[in-house]
């Protein structure tokens, strides 16, 4: 089971908790600024929306939503910032039943849900492994680091291993 900090907009389920009520709507704008994972902060550029429906069947508490917005990330290859659009579905389970073991169910604690932090792993976890400010971003010169989509360089790559300079020929006879 996943537990959460307290920081964050904490949305109060005690009415689907208590069983007054199977269903609650949400839409939320998050005050969000700037997140992060263990190795990078993301700035955020529009704010982030979310929209969705909390459900309850028996003890389980099903979140389905959809959140948008904009983020600002950091290309792989030219390390530009850039802006991201996030429109992102997020299906997850809560529970306030303590013991309920599976570790893919969020526990609720004091009739609280940090929505906040939902939402920013799920977007993390989202975010794709190679991240590029457009499709054919020329990258950094491996030389001299100039950024190869503003400018171009004198620097020739001609840094050739001695034992591959036949494949090269072969290479450039067609």
């Amino acid at each position: 089971m996943r537990k959460f900090e307290a920081n964050g907009i904490m949305i109060n389920v005690s009415d689907l908790t208590s069983k007054k009520v199977i269903k609650k709507s949400l839409d939320i704008e998050l005050d969000v600024k700037k997140f992060q994972d263990d190795f990078e902060e993301f700035k955020v550029r529009e704010p982030l929306k979310l929209t969705g429906l909390l459900t309850r069947v028996g003890d389980i508490i099903y979140l389905d939503a959809v959140v948008k917005g904009v983020i600002e990330l950091e290309c792989s290859r030219c390390l530009e910032k850039f802006p991201y659009n996030i429109d992102l579905e997020i299906h997850e389970k809560l529970t306030n039943n303590p013991e309920n073991k599976d570790e893919e169910i969020i526990f609720i604690e004091n009739d609280s849900v940090n929505i906040c932090e939902i939402v920013e792993n799920n977007i993390i976890v989202s975010l794709p492994i190679k991240r590029l400010c457009k499709e054919d971003c020329k990258g950094l010169c491996p030389i001299c680091g100039t950024n190869l989509n503003v400018s171009t360089c004198s620097c020739h790559e001609e840094n050739i291993d001695p034992r591959l300079e036949k494949l090269k020929e072969l290479f450039s006879n067609r």
